[in-house]
C-alpha cells in the first residue's frame, strides 16, 4: 500500500510556503506520496471549505493516509475527521502550532476576529475524532505569539501526546522555522508501526 500524506498549511499560507516543501521534498525521498493541497481563500479560511478541499484532495483513506497541520491546518484536519465516517482509519496526524483558543495577538483586526470566531467556537467532538487513529501528536512552541500554551496544551492533552519545544514561535517564516526535523521524525515513526 502507498502511503500517503497530506500537509494543510496555515491561514494567510500557501504549499510554497514555510516549511512544507522542505517537508514534502524530505517525505518522498522516504518513498512517500504528499500533497499540499492549496487551500481556498487562504486570506480568509472557512471551515466548510477548507474541509472540503482537504476530502476531495484525500478521497479514501485507510491506515496509510498521514496529515500534518499547520496552525488552522491542525483544526482543518480535525474537522475533516469528525466528519468520517465511524469505523474509517488513519495511520495518524502530526499538530504542529495547532489552536483551539487564540491570543489578541493572532487577530488585531475586526475582520480577523470575525475570520477566527466560527473557528473558535466550533464545538469539536473529540471523543469521535480520536476513534480514527491512535496516533496523534501535537508540538507547540513555548514563545508562540498567537497560541497561548497553557490553554491549548490542556486540550491536546486530552487525545495527543503533546511536545513542547522551546523558541519556535508559530513555525513560520516570521519566526525563521523553515525546517522541522521533529515533524519528519514524527511521520517516520508513525509509518513505521503500521
Amino acid at each position: 500500500m502507498v502511503k500517503r500524506v497530506f500537509i494543510v498549511h496555515r491561514w494567510f499560507g500557501s504549499p510554497r510556503a514555510d516549511w512544507y516543501p522542505w517537508l514534502k521534498k524530505q517525505l518522498e525521498q522516504k518513498g512517500f506520496v504528499v500533497h499540499v493541497p492549496k487551500m481556498p481563500t487562504p486570506n480568509a479560511p472557512e471551515i466548510r471549505t477548507w474541509v472540503g478541499a482537504l476530502s476531495k484532495a484525500v478521497g479514501l483513506v485507510d491506515k496509510e493516509t498521514y496529515f500534518v497541520g499547520h496552525s488552522i491546518g491542525c483544526l482543518t484536519i480535525l474537522h475533516y475527521l469528525e466528519s468520517l465516517a465511524k469505523g474509517a482509519k488513519i495511520g495518524g496526524v502530526v499538530f504542529v502550532a495547532g489552536w483551539f483558543r487564540l491570543s489578541p495577538e493572532a487577530m488585531p483586526s475586526a475582520k480577523e476576529q470575525t475570520i477566527a470566531q466560527p473557528w473558535l467556537a466550533s464545538d469539536l467532538d473529540l471523543d469521535k475524532v480520536a476513534k480514527h487513529s491512535e496516533k496523534f501528536v501535537a508540538m507547540l512552541s513555548d514563545n508562540d505569539l498567537y497560541v497561548p500554551l497553557v490553554e491549548n496544551k490542556k486540550i491536546f492533552d486530552k487525545f495527543a501526546k503533546v511536545i513542547v519545544q522551546r523558541n519556535k514561535g508559530h513555525y513560520d517564516e516570521e519566526t525563521g522555522v523553515q525546517e522541522v526535523p521533529d515533524v519528519l521524525k514524527l511521520v517516520l515513526e508513525m509509518s513505521a508501526s503500521v
